[in-house]
């Protein structure tokens, strides 16, 4: 049967629609544009030194909120060769997703990143950690809560984590804010289930190198 002229299913049709709105307004809230120091290295894909990173990969670990859109953020970078997602920073061994959520096992949502130092450097992925995040949330991006959405810096060497220290002060003094983030020594980095890796990319967004389309994060 039609519900045209039907004031009940006319009703029904706009409540439909305001929920439709409510909805895509959501969607769009949860879309991170990426921040200005960010947009400059994306844009380095289309200038003359942004050639296809063939070098020696270092690795850089970060934990910055829900690890899947940090690990897009990063996959666009000219320079990154590859990106994992996982946990690290916690004392349980071999953690799952489902303990780790659970906040009491002192991992953080982490994303492993391997890149080309001579195309881009620790420094410029530092800038790009604090493009992607709110470092003055103690435990806490958006709506995701708990000690796994900390904002940590993980290193391996001194050099990192005396870079890591000077881009905490630089950062609390750009952002004229106490800064939150905490500089860990890596110790062991499990990789998440696989349903994890690439998790927005399998949705269909684009990880192609120097797109600054705004990723949508959504579970």
């Amino acid at each position: 049967p039609s519900c045209a002229l039907q004031p009940p299913c006319a009703l029904s049709m706009t409540n439909i629609v305001a929920a439709t709105l409510l909805l895509l307004a959501s969607v769009a809230a949860f879309a991170h544009a990426p921040g200005p120091r960010q947009t400059e290295l994306l844009r380095r894909v289309q200038s003359d030194h942004a050639e296809n990173a063939q070098g020696e990969s270092e690795i850089a670990v970060f934990a910055a909120g829900c690890f899947w859109g940090v690990e897009l953020a990063f996959s666009r970078l000219p320079g990154v060769l590859h990106t994992e997602v996982g946990y690290t920073g916690g004392s349980w061994a071999d953690p799952t997703y489902r303990i780790v959520s659970r906040g009491t096992s002192g991992h953080a949502e982490a994303v492993r990143i391997g890149y080309d130092p001579t195309v881009i450097s620790f420094q410029e992925l530092l800038d790009v950690f604090f493009d992607v995040h709110d470092p003055t949330t103690l435990n806490r991006q958006g709506n995701d809560v708990g000690t796994q959405y900390r904002s940590a810096i993980f290193y391996s060497t001194e050099s990192e984590r005396r870079a890591a220290e000077r881009a905490v002060e630089v950062e609390r003094k750009r952002l004229r804010k106490h800064v939150v983030t905490t500089i860990e020594e890596l110790d062991i980095f499990y990789p998440a289930e696989e349903y994890h890796q690439h998790y927005l990319v399998k949705g269909g967004q684009s990880d192609e190198k120097g797109s600054i389309v705004p990723i949508r994060c959504y579970g």
